[in-house]
């Protein structure tokens, strides 16, 4: 029944996502530009290299020199970002941890007089930070809302999404979490860590917010998307690295989930990065340590100790850690399902009524969620203590909010604890420390810990999609550690063995969940191993979350392709579509082709990008004889810059002279290139007099002289392989060529450095032809055509 149930949701999740618009159908003015419910634009990046003459007129007076300090301030900024995430992330976790325990202190103290009190004071205080939150996201930084992980997914995947990186959504994210993550809500902070990392990143990138007048000419050195997308999945592994204290979980992070496109080069930045992430968090854990940061105490950085725990297991123990491998899978894809749904139901009914409406939304989940917390404890009948072990660091009870099991919480007796206030009534991490704490046995009943599951699973549910930061990890770790837990209890009560510990099990569930919903495998195994510091459990680790991951994958999506999907990014899986099998390039070819001839009236330009969206567009030219030549391809970002700026207008409707330096070229390929996340410019901005659109632009100087091409009948499972593992943002569908004038192997692509010149030798068995001058190939005339057959396909993005 509960497959029939999540099948009919994936059904309805497909029927959601067919009424999203996207470039391929429905109206042809927003082709190449899809356009999500909140009016923001979602586009497509530029990642490959535009050879044109500026191009090359810029690496022809590059050397040796400028190479090798290109590559020192990429290590620098990998240097930078580290150290900008690892701040940003002690600055978080110091002010959630000093709130919460400001707050704790101060209820605890309350409720010693008065619990009517205590809980006014705790249910305000939650209300304050939650509202301060939501304020945030709703008034200054929208983008800001949710993990942000969906949407970096999205942005190394070679789409860019407006507001996304920006100075706003990195400030509105940090002072976010705080309010949102202190204020006690269902969610926790480490996806929007790795939005941050994110976001410093690019921000470095493109050196700095002009908007906010916190720029610097000398970071402004990485100018294209290429670039700038190594710099984001730094950022990224920053960000997991920070929320963890798990610098290689980080690096596999970036490499199994957000990006799409990895060089060994990036590798070692990637880890670079990570490591010094973890120098600036042990550095600030350490001068915490002499009470410097308040009531930070052990919490925080997350690491749950439990190398003390369980040394060993017995054969018999895999059935049930299989069991909790089932479960996580079934309640993680139940999880992406329900969240799924509300999503749905707030972006289309409720959040469309305005920003009061958020506001309200979020204040009312923070009242039930401090309802819940406080009241469910009061129910609770209260335990007796453990008698206490000499060897035992534990003791009891403790007040709530403090480091450590057995909270004291309306217990008539002194040496009395309760065990959902302990878990309930408590910081996520303190929760989790207990939840996975060894030597605990009997501490939680089974009836407390399937209370709590059931109520903060509903709380998560629910949580989700509000406007706040919002990461999905602590909050799956609690609920996986309490089923977990639950089933430890039966083992224990099993198989009366002393040496089996119920956090063991609690840690199985937290992975078995977290496979279950976000469906990685890699890099949340070697986290989990990170967190807990226990390398012996990595093999039950691995095997539970290989069999969540497998029940997941049985019913739907993982949590973040869900998102993804739900807010309109046009993500390219790694894996093609199987109907793509049966069609070719020509297939996909739905829109009509616009195209330019070489020299064009600006009248003309203006008329063409005002009547459509289209993103790319082939530029035409003609041979003497009259033939009909594609020479090259003419992004729209390159023409509104031209139409800017003015100083290539021409009056002469003719070609330029085509010889060697016959013609300064006025423009560096970064002025062609859109700062990261911005709308960039629009043809509404440009402002031209009469005289200016009765002038001309050449463009054979600014095209891209040679985009990639396909043939009409290529299969297009071929077509997505190439286009998504280059980085293409367009893509020439043409006739089958007449003939070949070449034939390029392994070996002609193998290039050897001469000893007595800096020319190149070509290790090829063909024969070699006579080679061509390099700047007579760009600056020759349109006879030497890039393609000699008109565009067949569609060039929009």
């Amino acid at each position: 029944m509960l497959s029939n149930h999540l099948q009919n949701g994936i059904e309805t999740a497909k029927m959601v996502w067919s009424r999203i618009p996207n470039a391929e159908e429905g109206d042809h003015e927003h082709a190449g530009l899809l356009r999500k419910s909140d009016g923001s634009s979602v586009e497509s990046l530029e990642y490959e290299v535009v050879e044109n003459h500026a191009y090359w007129e810029e690496q022809d007076q590059r050397g040796k020199l400028f190479l090798v300090y290109y590559v020192v301030v990429k290590w620098f900024f990998a240097l930078l970002i580290g150290i900008g995430t690892g701040l940003a992330a002690v600055f978080i976790n110091l002010s959630v941890e000093n709130f919460a325990g400001w707050k704790f202190a101060l209820t605890f103290s309350i409720i010693q007089k008065s619990y009517v009190a205590g809980f006014i004071v705790y249910v305000l205080i939650n209300l304050v930070l939650v509202l301060s939150s939501v304020y945030i996201i709703t008034h200054f930084a929208p983008a800001a809302a949710g993990s942000g992980i969906p949407e970096i997914k999205g942005y190394l995947n070679g789409v860019d999404i407006h507001g996304v990186l920006l100075f706003r959504t990195l400030i509105g994210k940090i002072f976010g979490s705080i309010g949102s993550v202190g204020g006690g809500l269902a969610l926790g902070k480490e996806g929007p860590l790795v939005h941050t990392g994110a976001c410093i990143a690019s921000l470095l990138g493109q050196g700095g917010s002009t908007k906010y007048h916190l720029s610097s000419r000398w970071l402004q050195i990485f100018k294209s998307d290429r670039d700038r997308r190594d710099l984001v999945t730094c950022g990224c592994a920053a960000g997991v690295a920070a929320a963890f204290r798990a610098p290689v979980g980080g690096v596999l992070f970036a490499l199994e989930e957000v990006t799409s496109w990895w060089r060994s080069q990036l590798m070692w930045r990637v880890f670079f990065t990570s490591a010094i992430v973890a120098v600036v968090v042990r550095t600030a854990m350490g001068w915490c340590k002499n009470g410097n940061c308040g009531h930070f105490g052990s919490g925080g950085f997350i690491i749950w100790d439990i190398s003390g725990g369980q040394e060993d297991y017995s054969f018999e123990e895999l059935l049930p850690m299989a069991i909790i491998g089932v479960i996580g899978g079934l309640l993680g894809a139940l999880f992406n399902q329900l969240t799924l749904y509300i999503s749905y139901w707030r972006r289309n009914h409720l959040h469309k009524k305005g920003n009061q409406v958020k506001i309200i939304e979020a204040c009312l989940v923070s009242l039930i969620t401090s309802i819940i917390s406080f009241g469910l404890p009061l129910l609770r009948k209260c335990s007796p203590c453990p008698d206490s072990d000499p060897d035992s660091s534990l003791e009891c009870p403790r007040p709530p909010g403090m480091y450590g099991n057995y909270v004291n919480f309306y217990c008539s007796k002194e040496k009395e604890y309760n065990d959902l206030a302990t878990i309930f009534f408590n910081t996520q991490d303190d929760a989790i420390r207990n939840l996975f704490s060894a030597k605990t046995i009997h501490e939680f009943s089974a009836q407390s810990l399937l209370t709590f599951l059931v109520m903060f699973y509903t709380l998560a549910v629910v949580t989700f999609g509000t406007a706040v930061p919002a990461g999905q990890f602590i909050p799956g770790i609690m609920i996986g550690s309490t089923y977990g837990r639950l089933v430890g209890m039966f083992v224990v009560n099993f198989y009366k063995k002393l040496s089996i510990e119920e956090g063991t099990y609690a840690l199985l569930g937290a992975a078995s969940f977290l496979g279950g919903s976000m469906r990685m495998t890699v890099s949340l195994c070697v986290i989990m191993v990170e967190i807990t510091n226990n390398l012996k459990l990595l093999p039950l680790i691995m095997l539970v979350l290989l069999i969540s991951k497998a029940v997941g994958d049985a019913f739907n999506e993982g949590l973040y392709e869900e998102q993804a999907r739900l807010k309109g990014i046009p993500l390219l899986e790694s894996k093609p579509k199987y109907q793509m099998r049966k069609m070719t390039a020509k297939d996909a070819c739905r829109q009509r082709v616009v195209s330019f001839p070489r020299v064009v009236k600006v009248a003309d330009i203006v008329s063409i990008l005002q009547s459509n969206k289209h993103n790319g567009f082939p530029v035409i030219d003609h041979t003497r004889t009259g033939e009909t030549l594609v020479i090259g391809l003419m992004p729209r970002s390159h023409l509104l810059v031209l139409l800017q700026s003015k100083v290539d207008f021409q009056h002469s409707p003719l070609p330029s002279d085509p010889r060697p330096g016959s013609r300064p070229i006025r423009h560096t390929p970064s002025e062609f290139v859109k700062p990261a996340s911005s709308k960039g410019i629009s043809i509404e901005d440009i402002h031209l007099s009469s005289d200016d659109l009765e002038m001309y632009i050449d463009l054979a100087p600014f095209l891209n002289p040679s985009p990639y091409i396909v043939p009409e009948d290529m299969s297009l499972t071929k077509v997505y392989n190439l286009f998504r593992q280059l980085g293409l943002r367009h893509l020439f569908v043409v006739p089958r060529p007449s003939r070949v004038i070449g034939l390029i192997t392994r070996k002609d692509l193998l290039i050897e450095d001469s000893e007595e010149s800096d020319t190149v030798e070509l290790q090829s068995t063909s024969v070699r032809s006579r080679h061509r001058d390099r700047s007579m190939l760009r600056n020759g005339d349109a006879e030497s055509p890039l393609l000699n057959v008109l565009v067949q396909g569609h060039t929009s993005s």
